[in-house]
């Protein structure tokens, strides 16, 4: 790495990463950078410079509010301008030397959502999450549905209520079905309105729309990757009291809708590409429309932790890795789409909980604390089921293998009373 370029040694993003994303420093409204080190890259203040007249991008998408218009241009031009900005920033005569002023502090800079997120699908598609929460909810010895291997179980989410990193969340309220009789309140299955006592996290990962399909035309699983342009780290936040009231039989609503949080920086699917794996094999045998070739799952270690409030001791409670997923994010588009359903830029479709086979990778706290029966221990003694008010969640997720390191930096969030 040549010297001159503003890296930090201990940064996750390296000059093989480049992750895009939406910031605004000082007096500059919001435009586009690249993360590189604990820098940001102002790529509108690169285009001015002209740096990228030649590879078709116009200036106007670089000094933006979201990514959708630069994502726009098509893979060609997207990984063109990557491959320009590392060529610029690995020379070691590079004329960005005499321009610092296209640098940014991190640390100075506000993030901002990434994308204009115009519709947003979360899956369901780890089989180890499924079949804990069919354990709890539903008979141990059949704890998946019947159509569970057959189909990437999934709902249409609320995109309104998607937020970047470090954006607090307040507790929802909802009906529930109370833990003990109510005085005056006779029957099982009468529910009160309150807040939310068992407020959770799910540690998914999420891939953001890059080109659109028109209406009635499927995406096959061999175009799929085409239609992917990146990924981001999403917590999609639920409320396990409201939900498993509500969710027979339309599945998720309230205890959903509430709030999600993405990581600022969209990592590209080429910068991805050392780290492809094979999945799990399924069974029984998909529908021909599902069955795809080569390696699809991604090697990517993902960490949550819980940091609670006026304190800074934060603790690991899940070490997953998405490569557990059982669907893959080709067969979740190419299901999405086979009915006719079109994509657009910037939509974003969730994995659903990443959970992995042994309990410390369990992705929700719905299956770490076992539905409420078997507390965690946080490191200043506290003990948690769910997430209380004012503790603060962080998931981080990073991909390396052999010396190439792609981290996704972080998503956080607060929860407020």
């Amino acid at each position: 790495m040549n010297s001159w370029i503003p890296i930090s040694p201990d940064s996750h993003f390296t000059i093989h990463n480049l992750p895009f994303g939406i910031f605004s420093a000082g007096r500059k409204k919001t435009r586009l950078g690249i993360a590189i080190g604990d820098q940001i890259l102002d790529l509108a203040a690169v285009a001015e410079l002209g740096f990228f007249d030649d590879l078709a991008a116009p200036r106007k998408v670089f000094d933006n509010d979201f990514l959708n218009d630069f994502i726009a241009l098509g893979k060609p031009v997207t990984n063109a301008v990557r491959l320009r900005v590392q060529n610029l920033l690995s020379d070691e005569n590079s004329p960005l030397k005499n321009h610092p002023e296209v640098f940014e502090k991190q640390s100075e800079a506000v993030m901002h959502l990434p994308v204009r997120v115009g519709d947003y699908t979360d899956f369901y598609s780890s089989i180890e999450h499924a079949t804990n929460v069919g354990k709890m909810f539903r008979d141990p010895a059949n704890a998946l549905l019947p159509n569970w291997r057959h189909l990437p179980v999934g709902y249409h989410g609320r995109a309104s209520s998607i937020v970047v990193s470090g954006t607090d969340i307040r507790r929802p309220s909802g009906q529930v079905l109370p833990t003990r009789p109510t005085a005056g309140r006779e029957g099982a299955d009468v529910p009160v309105f309150q807040k939310s006592a068992r407020l959770d996290f799910e540690l998914e990962m999420a891939f953001v729309i890059g080109k659109e399909s028109p209406l009635g035309q499927p995406i096959s699983t061999a175009e799929a990757e085409d239609h992917i342009f990146g990924m981001v780290i999403f917590n999609d936040w639920s409320a396990r009291d409201i939900q498993q009231w509500e969710y027979v039989p339309l599945g998720p609503f309230l205890g959903k809708n509430f709030g999600s949080s993405v990581s600022p920086w969209v990592v590209t699917m080429e910068a991805l590409e050392p780290f492809r794996v094979a999945g799990p094999e399924q069974q029984p045998a998909v529908l021909p429309y599902l069955s795809f070739s080569g390696n699809k799952n991604y090697d990517i270690a993902l960490k949550v932790s819980i940091t609670p409030p006026q304190n800074d001791s934060e603790t690991v409670v899940s070490r997953s890795n998405f490569k557990f997923m059982y669907w893959n994010m080709c067969q979740q588009l190419a299901h999405h789409t086979v009915n006719g359903c079109n994509m657009r830029v910037g939509d974003l479709l969730a994995s659903g909980t990443i959970s992995g086979p042994t309990e410390d990778s369990f992705g929700s706290m719905l299956e770490i604390s076992w539905m409420g029966t078997k507390p965690v221990t946080l490191a200043d003694g506290t003990t948690r089921t769910f997430i209380l008010d004012n503790d603060t969640v962080t998931m981080q997720a990073v991909a390396e293998k052999d010396g190439v390191r792609v981290g996704f930096g972080e998503v956080l969030g607060k929860i407020l009373s």
